[in-house]
């Protein structure tokens, strides 16, 4: 991006929402921030069936989609390794703990993520759903094993925070 300059503040809303999150631009690609954590994202859906009743889906691994994809293919689309991972993490910088967008930029990244979440859930689940809750899971990244430590056999970390954002309505979405 080209630094501050009176036309580029004078627009900087129309260019913002065509660039983000879409085209971002940032140093992580120079020097990237690692994960110090591992989160897996996974999501239910709800139906109300024609007498009234809700239905409430088992949860979808959102993440596990991600990383199977990842791993079966040798040349993996930046898309499909960081996509999720990266609105979550724009969602997290933009909404803090309340799940309230406080800004257009927020709204547009809880828009963002919530596109994402319905068009793979579209895409893996069956059936018509009204709408959809995310539950995120975060676990920490295990050290590695010590020389004459714990071995393979050693316990996975346990979780340090789930966290349910509310439920969304979407579009009816059918999949069949």
């Amino acid at each position: 991006m080209a630094p501050p300059n009176p036309l580029s503040r004078q627009y900087s809303r129309q260019v913002n929402a065509w660039v983000f999150p879409l085209f971002e631009q940032n140093w992580r690609l120079f020097a990237p921030d690692p994960e110090s954590v591992n989160r897996q994202i996974s999501a239910r859906t709800m139906h109300t069936a024609p007498d009234g009743t809700a239905h409430v889906s088992g949860w979808f691994d959102l993440t596990a989609v991600d990383t199977s994809a990842v791993k079966h293919d040798p040349f993996p689309s930046h898309t499909a390794q960081n996509m999720l991972r990266r609105a979550w993490t724009s969602y997290l910088e933009t909404h803090g703990g309340d799940d309230h967008p406080h800004s257009q930029r927020a709204l547009m990244i809880q828009q963002y993520l919530r596109n994402i979440a319905a068009d793979r859930l579209t895409a893996h689940r069956h059936g018509t759903f009204e709408s959809f809750q995310l539950r995120v899971i975060t676990l920490p990244i295990a050290a590695p094993p010590t020389a004459g430590g714990p071995g393979p056999g050693t316990a996975a970390p346990r979780p340090t925070d789930t966290r349910y954002l509310p439920w969304w309505k979407v579009a009816r979405h059918a999949t069949d």
